[in-house]
C-alpha cells in the first residue's frame, strides 16, 4: 500500500490539474492495486525524524560564502506578461548552492509583502509530491501574486495571495524539482525525506546571508501534502541545529502524516461521502487492519474503488478535457476555478523569455518529477509531538473535498499525538458565511476544516485560505460572527 499512495500524492499535481485519459486511468489503475511493501508495523513507535545522522556534520563542511552581490542580481524587474499596474512589491529569484561538491543548487522566489515588508514576518512554503514544484503550483496557482491566464502568456493578479499579510519564500524542493538540479545526476536517485530537510536548512543558512534583513525575523514554514513530511522534518532540524533562525511555528493543509492512517482516512471519507458502498466498505474494514498484516484480501477489497472520471483532490469539482483539437476546457464552469490551470502554468514557465526573467538554466520544466521515494511509511506523529514539547505552534487544515489526504486522516493522526481539546469544535466565518471548522488542543495544535476545498486549499477556496493564513500568524482562532 506504501508504494500505491506515494505514487498516488506524486500524482497530485498532475492529476488535479492535468486530467487527460491516460493520466486518469493511471490514478485509477494506482488505486485499485494496492500493494504490500516495507512499512512500520505499528503507526505510533517511530523515532522524531530530525536528520541528526548528517546534518551535524553537513552544517559544519558547509562555509558559506559572501553573498552580499548575490541579492541584487536575483533581483525580478518584471515576469513577462504581469499586470502593468499595482505590482508594490519586489520580487527575488535565484539559486542557492547546498552541495558544492556536486553541484546540487535549489531554485528559490521570494516575493516580499506588498506593505510593511520590513516587519512582516517571513514564510516558507513547501509543495509536496514528493517531487512536485513549489514554484509551479504554490506560487503560480495557489498562493502567490499572480496566476497565469489561459492564453499562456499573460498573468493576472491574486486578490487574495498570501504577501497581502506576509514575506513569502518559495523553495523548489529537492533538486531534481522544478528548476532546482544537481550536476551529479547520481542524486537524483538518493533523494528522501533526511536529505531534503538537511538540504533546506542548509539553503536557509545561506539563503539568510544573502538577505541578511530576515535575520531575526519571525519565521514560519507552510506547505500541503507530502509537506507533511517536510514541514515537520525541516522544522524539528532548524529547532535541533540553528537557534538564530527564529522559527515560531508550522501550517500545513492536507497533511500526509502517517501511512496506514492516511490510507484507514481515505477509506472512511470515500464511504462517507458515497464514493464506495456500504457492502465494499464493509469488506475492506473486515479485510484491512491497515498496518504490515495486510495481504492479497486488503488488495483485492480495495479493487472494488472505482474513481471514475473524478478528481480524487477535490470528489466534486470539474475536471479538464482535452479536447480532440488539441486544447482543453474544464468539463463546467465553476466562478473563479479552472482545473485547467496545469498546462497554462507549465507553457508559461518553459517560455525562454519567462526563464531568464527568472534566472534560471534554460530547462524543460515540469511541476512533478519521479524520485524514487523510500520514506514515505514514517510516520510524522512522533516528530509532531517533539516539536509541540518544544513549544512550536502547530497549525494543520484540510479542504474537506480532498480524498487523498482527507480530513478524517488527520484526525486519526491527531488522535494519536494524545492530546486533549482546549477549545471545542466550532464554524468559523468566511465573508458572512461558514468558512469551515475548527479546534485547539494542548500543546499549541489547531486544526481546522476548510469548507469547500479539495486538496490545495489556496487553489480552490483561495479567501478561505487567506483568512485562515492571516489568523494563523496572529496566533489566533479564525473568528466565528454568530448569527450568520
Amino acid at each position: 500500500m506504501r508504494n500505491t499512495f506515494l505514487c498516488l500524492l506524486f500524482l497530485i499535481c498532475v492529476v488535479a490539474w492535468r486530467a487527460d485519459s491516460s493520466q486518469e486511468a493511471r490514478l485509477r489503475e494506482l488505486i485499485l492495486s494496492k500493494g504490500i511493501s516495507t512499512r512500520s508495523s505499528s503507526h505510533s513507535v517511530d523515532e522524531p525524524r530530525i536528520g541528526t545522522t548528517a546534518t551535524n556534520s553537513l552544517r559544519a563542511e558547509h562555509s558559506v560564502s559572501d553573498q552580499s552581490d548575490l541579492k541584487d542580481a536575483d533581483r525580478i524587474a518584471a515576469l513577462p506578461g504581469q499586470p502593468t499596474n499595482g505590482v508594490g512589491f519586489s520580487q527575488y529569484a535565484g539559486y542557492v548552492t547546498v552541495d558544492e561538491k556536486n553541484g546540487r543548487a535549489l531554485f528559490y522566489y521570494l516575493v516580499e509583502a506588498a506593505t510593511d515588508t520590513a516587519t512582516r514576518p517571513l514564510v516558507l512554503w513547501l509543495n509536496g509530491g514528493p517531487g512536485c514544484s513549489s514554484f509551479g503550483y504554490g506560487a503560480m496557482g495557489e498562493l502567490g501574486p499572480f496566476r497565469v491566464n489561459s492564453d499562456n502568456r499573460t498573468l493576472r493578479a491574486n486578490e487574495h495571495a498570501w504577501n497581502n499579510v506576509a514575506n513569502v519564500l518559495f523553495l523548489e524542493s529537492p533538486a531534481g524539482v522544478g528548476f532546482s538540479y544537481s550536476n551529479t545526476t547520481s542524486d537524483y536517485g538518493k533523494s528522501g525525506d533526511q536529505r531534503t530537510a538537511e538540504d533546506a536548512f542548509l539553503f536557509l543558512v545561506s539563503w539568510f546571508e544573502r538577505f541578511p534583513e530576515y535575520k531575526g525575523r519571525s519565521f514560519y514554514i507552510s506547505g500541503e501534502s507530502y509537506a507533511g513530511h517536510y514541514v515537520p522534518q525541516l522544522a524539528a532540524t532548524i529547532l535541533s541545529h540553528n537557534t538564530s533562525i527564529n522559527l515560531q511555528g508550522i501550517l500545513v493543509g492536507n497533511p500526509y502524516l502517517d501511512d496506514n492512517m492516511n490510507t484507514k482516512g481515505v477509506m472512511d471519507f470515500l464511504w462517507s461521502h458515497a464514493v464506495i458502498s456500504d457492502e465494499v466498505y464493509a469488506n475492506i474494514t473486515k479485510s484491512c487492519n491497515f498496518n504490515l498484516s495486510d495481504g492479497s484480501a486488503c488488495s483485492d477489497a480495495m479493487a472494488a474503488y472505482d474513481s471514475a472520471n473524478t478528481d480524487p483532490f477535490d470528489i466534486y469539482g470539474p475536471v479538464c478535457i482535452n479536447a480532440p483539437d488539441g486544447k482543453y476546457y474544464p468539463s463546467r464552469y465553476v466562478p473563479g476555478y479552472d482545473p485547467c490551470t496545469g498546462y497554462y502554468i507549465e507553457a508559461y514557465l518553459n517560455d525562454l523569455e519567462v526563464q531568464k526573467a527568472l534566472h534560471v538554466r534554460t530547462t524543460k520544466w515540469a511541476g512533478c518529477t519521479d524520485l524514487h521515494w523510500k520514506d514515505s511509511s514514517a510516520s510524522m506523529v512522533p516528530t509532531l509531538k517533539w516539536l509541540m514539547e518544544h513549544g512550536l505552534h502547530v497549525w494543520l487544515f484540510s479542504g474537506d473535498f480532498d480524498s487523498v489526504c482527507p480530513f478524517t486522516a488527520t484526525r486519526y493522526s491527531i488522535h494519536d499525538l494524545g492530546v486533549a481539546v482546549t477549545e471545542a469544535w466550532r464554524p468559523w466565518t468566511a465573508n458572512k458565511e461558514v468558512g469551515g471548522y475548527v479546534e485547539a488542543y494542548t500543546g499549541g495544535l489547531v486544526f481546522a476544516s476548510v469548507r469547500g476545498a479539495g486538496h490545495q486549499v489556496p487553489y480552490f477556496q483561495p479567501e478561505k485560505a487567506l483568512i485562515l493564513f492571516s489568523s494563523f500568524l496572529k496566533g489566533t482562532l479564525p473568528a466565528y460572527e454568530k448569527g450568520q
